[in-house]
């Protein structure tokens, strides 16, 4: 894991656990990897074992990772797809509706759009 700056706007458990989704879906974590212990990441990050117990229980209630008993916590096969699916889910449910209204209100058209690279703007 890398360097991680805690807010004050969420639990750590919770930002750990996002940080892990974050890892599975940029391909950090394949299935079938083992996450770093609760010890190794509580002494890393000094945190309370509890807390990384946590985030990782609520993974692995999510059938995200899963406990192989001696083993450690492992990515699922299903990890990445279902991830995958559930951001998709609430990008479209949270996120681009609020996309939507700014293209709106900025007048902006469905050519413009798709002829922006992202860096420079409207080419």
């Amino acid at each position: 894991m890398t360097a991680i700056q805690w807010s004050d706007s969420a639990p750590i458990y919770r930002q750990l656990k996002e940080r892990v989704i974050a890892m599975m879906l940029d391909g950090l974590l394949k299935p079938g990897d083992a996450l770093p212990s609760v010890r190794q990441v509580a002494a890393e990050y000094q945190l309370n074992p509890i807390t990384v117990s946590r985030a990782y229980q609520e993974l692995a209630d999510e059938a995200l990772v899963e406990k192989r008993r001696g083993l450690g916590m492992y990515v699922t096969e299903e990890a990445a797809r279902k991830l995958l699916f559930n951001e998709r889910e609430r990008f479209l449910r949270e996120e681009w509706p609020q996309v939507v209204e700014r293209i709106k209100r900025l007048g902006l058209k469905i050519d413009e759009l798709l002829a922006a690279d992202g860096k420079d703007g409207v080419q």
